[in-house]
């Protein structure tokens, strides 16, 4: 049983198309998966969130199960206290992730915007649910300017609190990559301080199922059964001066 838990260094940095491709490879492998979304915010009851868009794109397959629903789009912690919801905390995240865990083969926690986004008033992050787990942490991070900055902020803290920090994967990779782009292909792994586990292109939650399959595999690296290979993309890169 593996559980991974997936961040990013902001907010719209591609996440939950990054969950939905590692989840769409570990399902076409024959894999039992399931995907926790601890907080989902921003979305009114009975609208269509994170996991109905992971199940679109990879199937239905997956066991889904969203703890929180808060309709303003703020952090978990403000969302809470704006609605008069409940919060929740590092304990009830990992109680549900470990019995997931328990009947699947693979689990993905997707957290609500950063690593340090708090839950609740006592300052509780998706940091305090991977050290409880001792879950491995994917960082899914922007392609271009201002990326590398906060793709090492979000390394240094996990590693400071002790996380793993397996790779980073780009969500939304740019159909004409700009100059800035095309570098942080050599400087986000060392910005992470690990390695470029994916690349994938803007514009897949737009993909058939089928068709959303077969970029995953392209697109992430073969630590996630896919087929993405960090040395050789670059040089497919359409060339630009700018």
């Amino acid at each position: 049983m593996t559980t991974l838990v997936m961040t990013g260094t902001g907010t719209e940095v591609g996440k939950t198309i990054a969950t939905a491709a590692i989840a769409s490879l570990a399902l076409g492998q024959g894999q039992r998966v399931a995907v926790l979304k601890p907080a989902q915010t921003g979305v009114a009851p009975g609208e269509a969130g994170d996991l109905d868009e992971v199940v679109r794109l990879a199937g239905k397959r997956i066991t889904t199960r969203e703890l929180r629903r808060y309709p303003d789009p703020l952090s978990p912690e403000a969302a809470a206290r704006r609605s008069g919801l409940p919060t929740l905390g590092p304990g009830e995240i990992a109680a549900a992730a470990g019995e997931l865990d328990s009947g699947h083969d693979l689990t993905l926690v997707e957290g609500a915007g950063g690593l340090l986004v708090r839950f609740d008033p006592q300052g509780s992050t998706l940091a305090d649910v991977a050290w409880s787990l001792g879950a491995p942490v994917v960082i899914v991070a922007t392609a271009g300017l201002g990326t590398l900055n906060a793709t090492a902020l979000t390394a240094e803290v996990a590693t400071r609190r002790g996380l793993n920090v397996v790779g980073v994967v780009i969500g939304a990779w740019p159909a004409e990559p700009d100059l800035a782009a095309r570098e942080n292909l050599t400087d986000l792994p060392i910005a992470a301080g690990a390695p470029l586990l994916g690349v994938l292109p803007a514009g897949l939650s737009r993909s058939t199922p089928e068709a959303f399959a077969a970029q995953a595999r392209l697109g992430l690296s073969p630590w996630f059964g896919g087929q993405f290979d960090p040395e050789t993309f670059p040089s497919r890169v359409p060339r630009r001066t700018t």
